[in-house]
C-alpha cells in the first residue's frame, strides 16, 4: 500500500513538474480562436506562412530595396524616422517583416540561425525584388543578418548591423571580451541566457515562474536604456507589443532568445567578406553607452574582420537607430558611402 502511494505521489508530481516547464501550443493566427490575419503573408515552400509590410516608394520604382529585421519583441510594425524626402530623393523600398512566431507569421519550432536567412530570401524572392538587395538587421534582428552574410551573400547588395546581437558563447572570443562583459551583465540576465543555452528544455519555466526575476529587458527597469534611449523613447509612436507576441511568448520572445544563445552553425570570426570587388559593403553601428549590447564585442569582430565597417556613437544607447538624424546616417552610409 505504500508503494502505491508513494508511486502515484510521484506520477502527480512529474505531471505537475511537467505542466509547468511545457510551453503552451501557439494560438496561430487565422486558426480556430487564434488572432485574425490582417496583413499580407507569402506562403513558404515549408508551408509556413510570414507576414510583410512595405513602405516607401513603389518596388518597381526603387534605386534602393532594402529589408528591415526587426529585434526582440518588435515586429514588422516598427517603423524607422527617415523622412519622406529622403525616400523621394533616394527612391527608397522598404520591406518589413514578421520573423518568426512573431506578430502575424507562423511559428516554427524549427527555427534556427540558418532558417531566418532563408526566410529573407524566399519573402523577397516572393515580392520579386530582384537577385540583390540591402538589408538592415537591428538589435536581436542582427542574427538573422549575420545569417544572410554566411548562407546567402551573393543576395547582397549591402548590410548594416545597428546594435547587434552578440551571443556571449561564440567560439574564439577571449575571456576578457566576451567573458568578462558576461560577468557584468545583471545577474537575472546571466542566469536567463545561461538556462536559454544549457537548459532551453527549461526555458518557458525559467521565464513564466515567479521565484526569480528573469531578463531584466521585460521587467520595465528603465535602467536597463541609458540616458538618451530614454528620450528617444518618449518621441517613438507607440507600438503594440501585444500584437508582436499575441501568439505566444514562447514561439516569439522565448525561442529568439533560445536560437540567438544557442549554438550557431558558423563561426563569426570565420564569415567571409560578401563584397571582395568593394561592389557593396558591411557596416556596424555600436553605442558607446549601449547597457544592452556591450560595445567590447562588436569593436573585437570589427577588428577581426576589417572589411567591417565600425561605426562607434560616442553618446549612442541601445535606440540610436530611431533618432531621425542617426537612422538617416546609417541609411546614406550603407547606400551611398
Amino acid at each position: 500500500m505504500f508503494v502505491q502511494i508513494v508511486v502515484s505521489f510521484a506520477i502527480v508530481l512529474l505531471g505537475y513538474i511537467y505542466k509547468l516547464i511545457k510551453s503552451p501550443p501557439p494560438k496561430i493566427c487565422g486558426s480556430p480562436g487564434g488572432p485574425p490575419v490582417t496583413s499580407p503573408r507569402i506562403k513558404l515552400s515549408d508551408g509556413r506562412h510570414l507576414s510583410y509590410r512595405e513602405a516607401g516608394v513603389n518596388k518597381d520604382e526603387a534605386k534602393y530595396k532594402i529589408v528591415i529585421v526587426h529585434g526582440f519583441a518588435s515586429s514588422k510594425d516598427q517603423n524607422i524616422p527617415v523622412s519622406q524626402e529622403l525616400v523621394e530623393e533616394l527612391k527608397l523600398y522598404f520591406l518589413f517583416f514578421d520573423r518568426a512566431g512573431y506578430g502575424e507569421s507562423d511559428p516554427y519550432p524549427e527555427r534556427s540561425v540558418e532558417s531566418e536567412a532563408y526566410d529573407i530570401q524566399e519573402l523577397v524572392d516572393a515580392l520579386h525584388l530582384g537577385s540583390k538587395f540591402y538589408v538592415i538587421g537591428i538589435s536581436m534582428g542582427a542574427y538573422p543578418a549575420y545569417s544572410c552574410i554566411n548562407y546567402i551573400p551573393q543576395r547582397l547588395a549591402g548590410i548594416s548591423l545597428v546594435v547587434p546581437f552578440v551571443n556571449y558563447w561564440w567560439p574564439g572570443f577571449p575571456d576578457h571580451v566576451s567573458g568578462k562583459t558576461f560577468r557584468r551583465l545583471p545577474l537575472q540576465d546571466q542566469w536567463t541566457f545561461r538556462v536559454a543555452r544549457y537548459a532551453s528544455w527549461l526555458f518557458y519555466w525559467w521565464m513564466t515562474q515567479k521565484w526569480f526575476p528573469s531578463l531584466s529587458l521585460l521587467s520595465g527597469d528603465p535602467s536597463v536604456f541609458s540616458r538618451q534611449d530614454i528620450e528617444i523613447m518618449k518621441n517613438m509612436p507607440e507600438v503594440s507589443q501585444d500584437k508582436s507576441r499575441q501568439q505566444g511568448d514562447f514561439e516569439s520572445l522565448h525561442r529568439d532568445i533560445m536560437v540567438g544563445f544557442g549554438d550557431w552553425e558558423f563561426s563569426i570570426l570565420h564569415l567571409k567578406n560578401p563584397f571582395p570587388e568593394n561592389e557593396g559593403s558591411v557596416h556596424l553601428w555600436q553605442g558607446y553607452e549601449d547597457k544592452i549590447i556591450p560595445f567590447e564585442i562588436n569593436r573585437f569582430i570589427s577588428e577581426k574582420l576589417q572589411w567591417i565597417k565600425y561605426h562607434e556613437v560616442p553618446d549612442g544607447g541601445h535606440m540610436f537607430m530611431f533618432n531621425p538624424t542617426m537612422c538617416e546616417s546609417i541609411l546614406k552610409e550603407l547606400l551611398l558611402g
